[in-house]
């Protein structure tokens, strides 16, 4: 993927544009600036202003005005404006600094806070509120944990040492660990075990399904407490693969949907979460090898799960 020909701005990345080669669009537009303003009609004063204020580029970096050709398969990279009505994440000032050095940031990510820019989530993430505040512009995840998840999350300070700490993750080199509070498994649920299954997330749809096939996801599930008395316990995740929901689905399928959880065992109507009753998930640990030096490392979370008591 090229490299942003336009620098963070105010803790954002520039969009990216990939501009169509089909017929009809080549045919269609004329100019980059035609394409602009058809793809997003309602932007268009604001597109035009962007555009004069040289804010719009190709991507060789190249300022785009009026008379800037379509150019099929191109690149256009453009600063998009935060929706006015986003959500505002409370728990931001909550997120706590594990561990910093000149390659890695390591926080403690707090319940319904978004790792990156996503949807409806922008400036009140992770990524953008730690980018501003601490002033690393070339912070990036090198991974992702959902925003119902609190716990471990590993962010990398520099370019030039983002792919290598990516493809720890990528490449299942990292040994993580979770925790939940769950109901206490049922007759016939032998733990520990290990569930398999095929997990596929499909566009638009808000939770991601097990399907059948050949499995792509696993997890390792063991009981570590028991409240007999609220009927509820506390349950160590080890997944093997990094499939979206995975924990989460794999809980509900032996019927110990985590507790709090908005898409099983139903999907609740507001599934953005309670900050009051936050999804009873965490990511307890981390540990892995480090890729430049070798050193074995492990972060671990500070947090407890509310609702274990």
């Amino acid at each position: 993927m090229p490299r942003h020909p336009l620098p963070v701005r105010d803790g954002l990345n520039p969009t990216r544009l990939v501009l169509p080669h089909d017929v009809e669009s080549v045919v269609r537009w004329r100019t980059a600036v035609e394409y602009l303003e058809g793809r997003f009609p309602d932007d268009v004063v604001r597109l035009r202003e962007k555009v004069a204020a040289g804010e719009v580029v190709t991507g060789r970096g190249v300022r785009v005005d009026v008379d800037t050709p379509y150019e099929p398969r191109g690149f256009l990279y453009l600063y998009r404006d935060p929706p006015s009505d986003e959500p505002r994440a409370l728990s931001l000032a909550e997120i706590e600094v594990l561990h910093r050095d000149e390659n890695l940031l390591v926080v403690d990510k707090p319940h319904l806070v978004a790792t990156m820019p996503r949807g409806r989530w922008v400036t009140q993430t992770v990524l953008v509120h730690l980018r501003r505040t601490l002033d690393l512009p070339e912070l990036a995840p090198a991974h992702r944990l959902d925003r119902p998840t609190a716990g471990v999350l590993v962010l990398t300070v520099r370019a030039s040492v983002r792919g290598a700490y990516q493809d720890l993750f990528q490449e299942r080199r990292v040994r993580k660990v979770y925790e939940a509070v769950a109901p206490l498994p049922g007759d016939g649920v032998e733990l520990p075990t290990t569930v398999r299954s095929r997990i596929v997330k499909h566009r638009g749809v808000a939770p991601a399904q097990e399907e059948p096939g050949e499995p792509n996801a696993e997890s390792r599930i063991d009981l570590i407490g028991r409240d007999e008395g609220r009927g509820l316990g506390l349950y160590r995740l080890e997944p093997h693969t990094g499939k979206t929901h995975q924990l989460r689905l794999h809980l509900a399928s032996l019927g110990m949907p985590i507790l709090h959880d908005p898409f099983w065992p139903v999907l609740r109507p507001d599934s953005d979460g309670d900050p009051a009753t936050p999804l009873q998930l965490l990511a307890r640990s981390l540990t892995f090898a480090d890729p430049f030096t070798g050193e074995q490392r492990t972060f671990a979370s500070r947090r407890r799960l509310a609702e274990w008591r």
